[in-house]
């Protein structure tokens, strides 16, 4: 133990101006860490404020596509509004044949929007019966069709890009009574 004392005591105690030229050297090196940290900081700040910035924005155009998605469609479903607005004002004076006519033209304009827009009808008569795509509203027996295969056709369905909109409303077969 005294062999340590004596091994510190025997070294130089460090100077004055080394100890201050240290000093110096970590509190430059401090300030250095100082402003990058700061700086550092800073741009993750404006990082941040950046992402919000651009969640804010999706947000904002999320409920604008929202809002007018429809626009199209609805610009092209007011020629059938148009054509059916001059059906009624035609009034009763008008005769069938004319009446008839802007009916059809009406339904062909409404079903070239329809087709405009992937919009597709589901017109089962004949085909088997589908859970998925067809809604049964009665059964009926039959000789002349296959049991479990559409009948007759009550209301047509709808797909919009292959999703269904509405089931076809349909009168399934059945096998006859006692056969």
């Amino acid at each position: 133990m005294v062999e340590q004392d004596a091994a510190v005591n025997s070294q130089d105690p460090p100077s004055q101006d080394a100890t201050t030229e240290e000093i110096k050297a970590l509190r430059a090196q401090l300030a250095e860490a100082e402003a990058r940290a700061s700086e550092a900081r800073d741009q993750m700040l404006r990082a941040a404020a950046e992402l919000d910035n651009v969640r804010k924005r999706a947000a904002r155009d999320v409920e604008q596509a929202h809002k007018f998605a429809l626009e199209r469609f609805a610009q092209e479903l007011l020629g059938v509004a148009d054509s059916l607005e001059l059906a009624v004002a035609s009034g009763p004076g008008a005769d069938a044949a004319s009446l008839a006519a802007g009916q059809e033209a009406t339904l062909r304009l409404l079903k070239s929007t329809f087709a405009k827009f992937a919009i597709n009808e589901i017109n089962p008569a004949g085909e088997p019966f589908d859970p998925e795509r067809h809604e049964a509203m009665a059964m009926q027996p039959s000789e002349t069709a296959e049991p479990n295969s559409v009948l007759q056709v009550i209301q047509r369905g709808y797909e919009l890009n292959g999703r269904l909109l509405r089931p076809a409303r349909v009168i399934v077969a059945r096998a006859p009574d006692g056969a």
